[in-house]
């Protein structure tokens, strides 16, 4: 340790350049020695994307900083809206790998441009400007699809749907999710596999096998929908779908926000940056 606290700040910088977001924010702790190296735009620059640059230029609102560490933080825990709001982007604060999340009025939803059956509202709570809400529908079909070039590559992702339920809801104890590329797995294919998931509490049969929801820090509610491995990045469109097609049960009650895909977490590290 002392021979490496004689190093250069530069050639410090460099080192923890190739550790990990919690590995310089541990050194940064350490000493004041290593406090400006760990903090260094040389380190942090490192953990973002390759394209970070590029992303936030599409961002709805500026994105202001005055250090690379900065703009880090503010990304893991303040998403920002892309592409005219159509997205939100994040970073996994462990790993600095890509999080988007669809937002509703880009999936597909049967029916949903029927208001009789889905209505579209403002809600304090969302990050965009509408969510989808349920009336009534007997056929549930959500679809939501992200380019896999978009995400970090060599990562395994999961995708979630991220809802609410309204104070009445009704036929939403269990349905059917599954996640696909979509040039390489047929649609017939993929439903075979699909998973149970369970977004309202079956008060029959407390022990429900399948997805449960958990409650986020933005206070909305989330399903695992599926997971995929993001190789290269050069698989298509990667598919996300939630669906109940028995006719003879009606479903409401059911808010949308969006899908979200994000990196599943590699980190069993409870320390926070």
């Amino acid at each position: 340790m002392d021979s490496f606290t004689k190093l250069p700040e530069e050639s410090v910088s460099e080192i923890l350049s190739r550790t990990s977001p919690i590995d310089a924010s541990r050194f940064a702790v350490i000493s004041k020695g290593f406090n400006s190296a760990a903090n260094s735009d040389t380190v942090w620059g490192r953990f973002l994307p390759s394209d970070y640059s590029q992303i936030i230029s599409r961002s709805v609102y500026p994105v202001l900083y005055a250090a690379k560490k900065e703009l880090y933080l503010s990304l893991c825990h303040s998403p920002i809206l892309v592409d005219g709001g159509k997205l939100s982007f994040s970073l996994e604060k462990r790993s600095g790998k890509k999080c988007y999340m669809v937002g509703a009025r880009e999936l597909v939803i049967s029916w949903g441009d029927a208001p009789v059956y889905w209505e579209w509202i403002s809600y304090a709570d969302s990050r965009f400007s509408e969510v989808a809400q349920l009336r009534f529908v007997c056929w549930l079909d959500i679809r939501g699809k992200i380019k896999t070039q978009m995400l970090s590559p060599h990562a395994t992702y999961g995708a979630y749907l991220v809802f609410k339920l309204a104070e009445r809801c009704h036929g939403l104890q269990s349905a059917d999710a599954v996640v696909r590329f979509v040039d390489v797995e047929a649609d017939n294919d993929a439903e075979k596999r699909a998973g149970v998931v369970h977004l309202q509490q079956d008060n029959g049969s407390p022990r429900q096998s399948g997805q449960l929801p958990v409650r986020r820090s933005d206070g909305w509610l989330e399903i695992e929908l599926g997971k995929f491995c993001n190789g290269r990045g050069d698989n298509g469109d990667a598919e996300a779908r939630l669906m109940e097609i028995e006719v003879l049960s009606g479903k409401s009650g059911l808010i949308v926000e969006g899908i979200e895909f994000r990196p599943k977490a590699q980190f069993n590290s409870l320390e926070k940056l």
